[in-house]
């Protein structure tokens, strides 16, 4: 790839269906997660940064993923906490989709400071 980011291979799109975060494995990284709004796509850190869970096993509500252990949420887009007791941003990766993959900058992500 030309692009000057790394870019690594995440998914392929129609492994991500709209509105199922989908947690994926890198090796040598913590989990990640793609998930699917419409027809963007978002990488972002799959671990709730309040209490270690999954966030991939969490609901999609209104553009944001609640954790499954404390209902907390963060904004998909920017990894802004949304709603206590989050309040450490999730980081989101710069995400290119080619063809049927989504390919994310790894080395690239970037946190939202907003508090709640």
């Amino acid at each position: 790839m030309s692009n000057s980011k790394s870019m690594t291979f995440i998914a392929r799109t129609g492994d991500v269906e709209p509105g199922c975060p989908l947690q994926v494995h890198i090796s040598g990284r913590p989990p990640i997660a793609v998930v699917r709004l419409a027809d963007e796509f978002f990488v972002i850190n799959d671990t709730c940064t309040h209490g270690e869970a999954s966030l991939s096993e969490g609901d999609i509500i209104d553009g944001e993923i609640e954790c499954p252990f404390h209902s907390g949420r963060f904004d998909i887009r920017t990894g802004a906490a949304t709603m206590f007791p989050c309040v450490k941003a999730l980081t989101v990766y710069p995400v290119k989709v080619e063809d049927d993959q989504v390919f994310a900058a790894l080395d690239a992500g970037a946190c939202a400071d907003t508090p709640v």
